[in-house]
This record gives C-alpha cells, sequence and structure tokens, in this order.
C-alpha cells in the first residue's frame, strides 16, 4: 500500500511567501528603478489631453528690449534678421556692456540695419578709484552716445559691484554708490535708459538641498554669499531703488522683472512709487510660468511699465516659447531644456491690450522720448 499524501499548505504559509514572490517578480524589480533617477535625469512628459499651441509669431510687432551680441559674422547678422522677421521682432535692443573700441566694433557690425537693432553701451570703470574718474567715464558715455548708444546696458551686480561692463569691471562699486550719480544724471540728460541686473532670483540664495523646488537652476546659478562685503538679494534690491529714488530723472529698467519671481510684490511697489521705473521678464519666463494667476495679475495691473525681452539667443523656437507663455491658455507644459526647471509651465493669456504695450508700446513710448 502506498503511504504517498499530496504535500498541502495552510493559508497562513501561503500568505508567507507571498510577499517574497511579489518582490522578486520582474514588474516589482523593474518599478524599483525610480529609486535610481537623478533629478537632473528627469524629464517628464506630460499625459493630460489638453490644447497644445504653437505660437509661430507674435500676435502683434514686438521690440525686444534685452539681447546681446550674439553674432559672430555679418552672415549670422542676416539669419538673426530672417529669424526677426518669422517671429514678428521689429526692433532688438544689443546690450553690449561695453565701451571703448569694444563698443565701436559691435555698432559697426549692426549698422547694416539701423531699423532693426539698437546698441547700447556700459560704463568704463577703467581707474574707478582714481580722482577724476566720473568725469572721464561721462566723456566715453558721450562719446559712445554720439556713435548711436541710445541706452546704457545691462549694467550688473550679483554682490559685488557692477562686474559685467567689459572692459574694466566695476567691483566695489554698487549702482547706488555716490561716484556713479554724476553717470546716471547725464543719463538722464541724454534720454539713455539705464538697463540693470541687480541680484538672482531667491532660489539661488537658498540651499541647493531637497528643499529647493528650483534645485537645479538654484544649484547653477548659487550665490556663494560666504564672501566678505557681498551683498544679499535684498540689499541689492535697495541699491536699485536707492539709484532709482535718486534719480527722477533718469529712466530705469530692470532686467528679469528686477529678479523679484518669487515675491513680485517687490518690483510691484517699486513700480507704484516711482514712474521713472520700468521693467522685462527676459529669461525668467520658467519663474512666472508656474503662477500663471498672480503673474497675470501683475502683468495686466503694470502693463504701462513692462517690456518684452528675451535674454536667450535668436533662435525661432526660442521667440516661439515666449509668445506661447504671454499668449495662450495652455496647461502644464515643460520646457525643462530652455529653463532647467522640473516643474510644469502655464500660459499667461494676456489681454490683447497688456500685449500691445508690453511688445510694443511701452517701448516705442521709451525710443521716441529720446
Amino acid at each position: 500500500m502506498c503511504n504517498f499524501r499530496p504535500k498541502t499548505y495552510s493559508a497562513s504559509g501561503a500568505m508567507m511567501w507571498l510577499p517574497l514572490l511579489l518582490l522578486s517578480s520582474p514588474a516589482f524589480l523593474q518599478s524599483q528603478e525610480y529609486t535610481k533617477i537623478l533629478l537632473n535625469e528627469f524629464n517628464p512628459k506630460s499625459i493630460y489631453k489638453i490644447p497644445v499651441s504653437r505660437v509661430e509669431k507674435a500676435r502683434y510687432p514686438a521690440i525686444d528690449f534685452h539681447s546681446h551680441d550674439y553674432p559672430k559674422s555679418d552672415q549670422e547678422v542676416d539669419a538673426w534678421v530672417k529669424t526677426m522677421d518669422a517671429c514678428n521682432i521689429v526692433k532688438s535692443i544689443v546690450l553690449s556692456y561695453t565701451t571703448g573700441p569694444a563698443f565701436d566694433a559691435v555698432i559697426k557690425k549692426y549698422s547694416r540695419y539701423p531699423d532693426r537693432f539698437e546698441v547700447w553701451c556700459g560704463f568704463d570703470y577703467t581707474g574707478m578709484n582714481e580722482p577724476g574718474w566720473s568725469e572721464r567715464a561721462i566723456r566715453e558715455l558721450e562719446r559712445c552716445h554720439a556713435l548711436g548708444a541710445r541706452g546704457v546696458g545691462e549694467l550688473g551686480d550679483k554682490g559685488l559691484g557692477e562686474y559685467y561692463s567689459k572692459p574694466t569691471p566695476g567691483i566695489g562699486m554698487h549702482v547706488d554708490d555716490p561716484r556713479l550719480r554724476p553717470l546716471l544724471k547725464r543719463c538722464g540728460e541724454l534720454n539713455m535708459p539705464v538697463s540693470i541686473h541687480v541680484a538672482e532670483d531667491a532660489w539661488m540664495y537658498e540651499p541647493a538641498d531637497a528643499s529647493n523646488d528650483g534645485l537645479m537652476n538654484a544649484a547653477k546659478w548659487h550665490v556663494d554669499m560666504n564672501v566678505p562685503g557681498k551683498l544679499g538679494h535684498d540689499a541689492l534690491i535697495q541699491t536699485l531703488e536707492n539709484a532709482v529714488r535718486d534719480h527722477p530723472g533718469t529712466l530705469f529698467i530692470a532686467c528679469h522683472l528686477a529678479n523679484s519671481c518669487a515675491d513680485l510684490g517687490r518690483i510691484a511697489g517699486m513700480l507704484d512709487r516711482y514712474p521713472n521705473l520700468y521693467t522685462e521678464m527676459a529669461a525668467r519666463f520658467g519663474e512666472i510660468a508656474p503662477i500663471p494667476r498672480q503673474t497675470k495679475a501683475f502683468m495686466e495691473k503694470y502693463s504701462r511699465r513692462i517690456l518684452y525681452g528675451t535674454d536667450m539667443g535668436t533662435s525661432e523656437n526660442m521667440y516661439r516659447t515666449t509668445f506661447r507663455i504671454l499668449e495662450t491658455a495652455d496647461e502644464h507644459f515643460y520646457e525643462k531644456d530652455r529653463f532647467n526647471y522640473h516643474w510644469p509651465l502655464h500660459g499667461l493669456d494676456l489681454s490683447d491690450k497688456t500685449l500691445k504695450r508690453i511688445y510694443a508700446l511701452n517701448g516705442k513710448r521709451i525710443l521716441k522720448r529720446r
């Protein structure tokens, strides 16, 4: 007689083995790969079935108040003009930073298109700690103006002083420095707007850790405050406000929304107080598009004081990305390759009245007063 019996398992025994079977399954092992994804590899694609707009050109002719000397040859200048034509950009302001022979060369480069480009100069800080510097710097400013500079910029201070200008940076001199007062006053007399970048946005001052929602840019553009004498974000914004307040006859343009994208109330308050202040959103589309309702309310309210600017090169896709953000009501889309943020963006759906002002009417008013 055979004593063999089939082996049986209790329900409790099966429950013991089930987790081990699941943990070893291919599906589970594959799902664990997400723990190995680095943030700089995270490249989400929107899954929402919602409208996607492609805006080929600006709804109204636009003046770009924040560009730079990107082309390296006449052929590249010609190509840029064709791109501007395709995208309805009627004029670009080339912020050269430069004085002296370097400025002269930039002026010459764009001279074939006098109606399409304006080249603005910098300040010459050479010998700024020596007696008579302000007078010499004013003479160079006047020389550049005579050659065609109708504005100054982009001045730039990220904490240690005006270091953007070439050939000599103004390290140690902030825009409210008494030594700059004669130059800023002369800019007003010559009707030369002053385009100025102060600070960086708030993310760049926060620790580049897991709590920073703009981490990848915060790490790339991190502002090291462990430097003696370096001014922080709020102190730099205050230097700008001091200069604007002390020179009511000079028109200032705060680049990048005064790097106050995380607190638009800061630049709004300055616009309320100082009629000689304008601002532009160049290279800050990635920072303002995540909060479309607040940004739209700000832009609609201050639509007479905001200028269109890019500061991101000369490609058609770059311009069209800015148009999509300003003009459409598109939701939840990504532009990681352009802006380096992993957060989704949203269109601002600005009114036609506001678009007309931001794209060109405000700029024409500034350019006409010279």
